[in-house]
């Protein structure tokens, strides 16, 4: 089945947001690897260690530090670059810290799409744009099936209702500037990722990582919480099969749920289990709800049946593989070995099992 050709990539003009955080920096390096020509618009690395360093990425694509919040700024990037394909990945993604701050994440995950538009808007090189949000942009009723891209968005905490509105704000554009058919225009609602290089605070993955380097026992807050999760590879390539595939026909264009099979979809304590099985050495995990947490929802699952059925796509890795290959990069880093040697053997079997 052809999913996706990377010969499509080669010479192709690509703008990412986002592209110095864990999702982006993985995307770069594949678009890279394909012989895009890749811009990439963000605000410094989030996090110290940042995958974008690790990565090797510096000197093999165009890395403009800027914020999505500065039109201007991001315009003078934009017009440069004079991009093909838009990839927008650009967030403040972290559900705790939307609740610390929620007018930065309104103010980054809203108008920061609503940036990204304008630059399309008034440029007439691109045919395929992308925005990349969330499994969290639906109403959740915490109901035991998966949530289809026809159910009402909403969205309980700031993260999750800033995403909904970023989602409405394309939809907005869409029907208001792009319905010439010039354009292809889609959205991704992908769920949790895991993956080697994610050193995010407040995600369960990197959280039992830092456990590991510190010696200590996992704590986990809602062990009982159940999620899909998938292997970051999963929906990065996704996303560029819908880039490409509206590129060459704009017919593919559309709302897309992007998340694993219903037997990836676990509770955290069962992840952790999983993990430290992974890992070795004695790892194990302690509960410890917190008194007065702020709202997480405790059940949350995708129904991606469009995606499977518009492109014939199938999930590849499950979830005792992903937490398998995210172990083996944290190893090696851990090790100060060849990071991107890893990162491209991971994508290289990635893809040889499409």
């Amino acid at each position: 089945m052809r999913y996706i050709d990377f010969g499509f990539y080669k010479g192709k003009r690509v703008f990412v947001t986002g592209h110095t955080g864990f999702k982006g920096s993985w995307l770069c390096r594949i678009l890279v690897n394909a012989g895009a020509e890749v811009t990439g618009y963000s605000l410094p690395a989030p996090t110290d260690p940042n995958l974008f360093e690790l990565a090797g990425l510096e000197g093999k694509m165009k890395s403009v530090i800027g914020d999505v919040r500065d039109l201007a700024a991001m315009k003078r990037a934009f017009d440069e670059a004079q991009p093909e394909i838009v990839l927008h990945l650009a967030a403040q993604p972290i559900v705790r810290d939307s609740y610390k701050d929620p007018a930065y994440t309104y103010e980054t995950n809203v108008m920061g799409t609503v940036n990204i538009l304008e630059c399309v808007r008034q440029s007439s090189c691109v045919r395929s744009f992308l925005n990349v949000t969330t499994d969290k942009v639906y109403q959740n009723n915490e109901w035991a099936w998966g949530y289809r891209e026809n159910e009402p968005l909403d969205g309980f905490d700031p993260y999750s209702n800033s995403k909904s509105c970023s989602e409405l704000v394309t939809h907005s554009y869409l029907n208001s500037f792009f319905a010439d058919g010039a354009l292809a225009v889609s959205t991704a609602r992908a769920g949790n990722v895991i993956g080697g290089g994610d050193f995010a605070n407040d995600r369960i993955v990197p959280d039992c990582i830092r456990a590991m380097q510190a010696g200590k026992d996992i704590i986990v807050r809602n062990p009982h919480s159940t999620r899909p999760y998938q292997h970051v590879l999963e929906p990065l390539f996704a996303y560029l099969m819908i880039a490409q595939r509206q590129y060459e026909d704009r017919k593919f264009a559309g709302w897309y749920n992007v998340g694993p099979d219903e037997c990836d979809c676990v509770t955290t304590g069962d992840l952790v289990d999983l993990f430290c099985k992974t890992w070795g050495d004695g790892a194990k995990w302690i509960n410890q709800a917190e008194a007065n947490a702020p709202h997480e929802a405790n059940f949350l699952k995708l129904d991606c049946s469009k995606l499977k059925s518009v492109f014939d796509w199938q999930p590849r890795w499950h979830i005792d593989e992903a937490i398998g290959k995210t172990v083996e990069w944290t190893k090696i880093w851990l090790e100060e070995g060849d990071v991107p040697a890893e990162m491209d053997r991971q994508i290289a079997d990635y893809m040889g099992d499409i």
